[in-house]
């Protein structure tokens, strides 16, 4: 008893929802392995009843170390491998094993949302480059898990981000003051659906800066590629050889900028006399090749998150906390 109410148990969410205990069981521990429908009237039951499981919480208690979570794409792009790295650096400094629950389809990212806070086996949780709808987190937040979200920001939760359309506006001007009028787009087309989009958002700053500088550009000089360097050497070979080519291009992301200094090597094109290249992300291998981009300090973010989210669990009290990292142009050789 609570206050002189009962405290739900298992037993009553499988009166109210109809299932079974050992499938009630499968949706908190496995629920991947359970359909959608399934897991979602369970979950109901669940919220309707504020049933948690107590025994993990309890073993966990005994245990002197914590467990922080990370949900993240299943995506090996070296922007999340950045990230990921600036979490476990700072987390190595702490009392806490660190958890990455990778993503692969938009059922795992929900499966997850919804099995995670009510096991009890995370003291806290980041989630990388995803996006929350407004149940998620109402969830999050009903069983105080404490979160913090990377890039994708929600009004009730802690979150570390960048303002992907000023940087967009960011380079394009940078290539403007340098004397550029035919500049080329390159961003990416094929980033899973369960998955955010900030090229998107770069694009819009890329066309927001032509627009302020009375700058039109043909519509063949904005491409979409998919996420490798073949791809975007491909399409900057394409873009090299046009009648009346750019003589910059604006590459989302550093990797793709990669591909286009590839290109422009195998063509016999002079980087930056003949054309100018910038990136966006400022990758370590960014460096290597003396590429101009974007820095959007990927380690600090997930360094950040961390900090953030470690003050929450200390005190739950405190208030919500939303961070916009600075972008700076990172000048090279490429421009």
């Amino acid at each position: 008893m609570k206050n002189g109410k009962k405290v739900p148990t298992i037993f009553d969410v499988s009166e109210l929802s109809g299932y079974s205990i050992s499938t009630i069981s499968r949706v908190i521990n496995n629920p991947e392995k359970v359909n959608d429908e399934t897991r979602r009237k369970i979950n109901d039951a669940i919220d309707q009843l504020g049933f948690v499981p107590k025994a993990e919480a309890r073993a966990r208690a005994l245990r002197f170390t914590g467990r922080i979570g990370v949900i993240t794409p299943f995506f090996t792009a070296p922007s999340f491998v950045q990230r990921l790295r600036g979490i476990a650096g700072c987390l190595s400094k702490e009392n806490f094993d660190l958890v990455i629950y990778t993503v692969d389809s938009n059922n795992r990212l929900q499966s997850y949302l919804s099995s995670l806070p009510l096991t009890g086996n995370l003291d806290g949780l980041v989630i990388m480059s995803l996006p929350v709808n407004d149940i998620d987190v109402k969830r999050l937040i009903d069983l105080k898990l404490p979160t913090v979200l990377i890039e994708y920001p929600h009004p009730l939760l802690n979150s570390v981000e960048i303002d992907d359309v000023e940087g967009g506006r960011l380079a394009t001007e940078y290539l403007i003051n340098k004397g550029h009028r035919r500049i080329a787009f390159l961003g990416d087309s094929d980033l899973p659906e369960y998955s955010i989009h900030p090229v998107s958002f770069r694009l819009k700053g890329f066309r927001q800066a032509l627009k302020a500088a009375n700058i039109e550009v043909p519509e063949s000089f904005i491409r979409l590629a998919p996420y490798s360097q073949e791809q975007a050497r491909q399409v900057a070979k394409e873009l090299i050889d046009l009648p009346d080519p750019p003589t910059a291009i604006f590459a989302a992301t550093d990797f793709q900028a990669l591909g286009v200094i590839k290109a422009a090597r195998q063509l016999g094109i002079k980087v930056p006399d003949e054309l100018a290249i910038i990136g966006f992300d400022d990758l370590d291998m960014s460096e290597f090749e003396d590429l101009t981009t974007i820095r959007q300090h990927l380690d600090e973010s997930g360094r950040l998150a961390i900090e953030i989210l470690l003050s929450h669990i200390a005190d739950s009290t405190r208030p919500v906390q939303h961070v916009y990292l600075p972008l700076t142009v990172v000048e090279r050789l490429t421009v």
